[in-house]
């Protein structure tokens, strides 16, 4: 495929994704994984679990940081600036229109009403991105991610910041890539 068919590609697909993306970055990236992963085939599985990673682990908005490294793995710089474009041009477009009218929309009971709905569908779309990325973890049969995911989530449930536990998550995945080959093999196993 030409280089710039791949950048109309992305520009788009981000420009789109980010358009009708409401409840805020964690909706995006299940979005980008069926768009990217799943229909275009450009990324795997893993290799989206992994941008997914680092971009929520980066300070900044996760849509953004995900969308440079998507747009980054796939089309070097250029790929990274188009997908931000792609990516923050919808929300800044509306959000400045939003402004123009906040006292009208602020009062509105039907807006109101719409956001309370689009709650519901935010929290299912996250719980999908859960789902997936814990399959994954499943189906590599590593022992220590499936105990670090419901150590996770269960401090995460007792109130523990995302912070520390992205930073624990970090330091035990650089000892476990560090620790020989063999020892990794056998737990697998």
């Amino acid at each position: 495929m030409r280089d710039g068919k791949i950048l109309g590609i992305l520009f788009f697909s981000s420009l789109k994704l980010s358009a009708f993306t409401f409840g805020g970055g964690y909706v995006i990236i299940p979005l980008m994984r069926k768009t990217f992963v799943e229909k275009y085939r450009w990324l795997s599985e893993n290799e989206m679990m992994d941008l997914t990673a680092i971009a929520q682990s980066a300070p900044g908005a996760i849509a953004v940081n995900a969308a440079i490294l998507v747009g980054y793995r796939i089309a070097g710089v250029v790929g990274a600036l188009i997908t931000v474009l792609g990516t923050v041009l919808p929300p800044m477009v509306i959000l400045s229109v939003i402004s123009l009218f906040y006292e009208a929309f602020r009062s509105n009971l039907a807006v109101s009403m719409v956001m309370q709905g689009m709650a519901a569908g935010v929290v299912a779309v996250i719980f999908d991105v859960v789902l997936v990325m814990a399959q994954t973890l499943w189906q590599q049969r590593r022992a220590i991610w499936m105990v670090l995911l419901a150590v996770c989530f269960v401090a995460s449930m007792l109130g523990v910041g995302a912070a520390p536990l992205v930073l624990a998550c970090g330091c035990i995945g650089m000892v476990d890539t560090l620790r020989p080959r063999k020892e990794r093999g056998k737990e697998g196993k």
